[in-house]
């Protein structure tokens, strides 16, 4: 693995939580991925939602039917939170660990502010473990930002011709396309995707 260039630590990420500092947090499911989910029919697949935060994703995906649903995140908190809400969540698929030291095998991983928040210098690392994880045939899908954003801190971001190189080799582009229906605040920044294991 590359050396990396920011302390973006268990520790950091615990920080964040619990001073509030989370911008990034929604409140709720973001309507793409809502929109994803919605057009699932298979109810027992193996879906894993990394760095997951408070996991509003998960709550959606559970509350419809999918009970294989597992959450992960590196600072418990977040994990803690969303245990509170969803008390019947199985206490076996909520994971705090660090994504890099995952196993197990996923029919689909949910992408939602997830990527942004690593080091840069872990994207191909990233798509790397993407592939591990999948399951033959499996898919990644959601979101990254189509905007450059910070250099100092993250959330990190970046353009569509740069993320192509990470996941091309590794993965058919069935979705690489401007989000038609981002949150405001994100209109016009995002990119959704849809890449299917090779």
């Amino acid at each position: 693995m590359p050396d990396i260039l920011f302390d973006l630590s268990k520790e950091y990420w615990e920080n964040r939580y619990i001073n509030m500092d989370i911008g990034w947090d929604t409140g709720a499911v973001t309507p793409p991925i809502k929109t994803y989910i919605d057009g699932l029919s298979d109810k027992n697949i193996r879906m894993l939602i990394p760095g997951c935060g408070n996991g509003y994703e998960a709550e959606y995906a559970f509350r419809k039917g999918f009970t294989n649903v597992h959450v992960l995140d590196i600072a418990i908190t977040p994990l803690l939170n969303f245990k509170k809400r969803v008390a019947d969540f199985p206490e076996s698929q909520l994971l705090h660990k660090d994504f890099f030291t995952l196993t197990g095998s996923y029919d689909l991983i949910i992408e939602q502010t997830f990527f942004c928040a690593l080091d840069p210098k872990l994207r191909k690392s990233y798509a790397q473990k993407m592939y591990e994880l999948l399951a033959p045939e499996g898919v990644l899908a959601g979101l990254l930002f189509d905007d450059p954003l910070n250099t100092d801190r993250p959330p990190f971001g970046g353009s569509k011709e740069e993320y192509l190189m990470y996941f091309e080799p590794l993965f058919k582009v069935c979705i690489f396309e401007s989000c038609y229906n981002s949150i405001p605040q994100r209109a016009g920044r995002e990119l959704f995707i849809k890449l299917k294991k090779k």
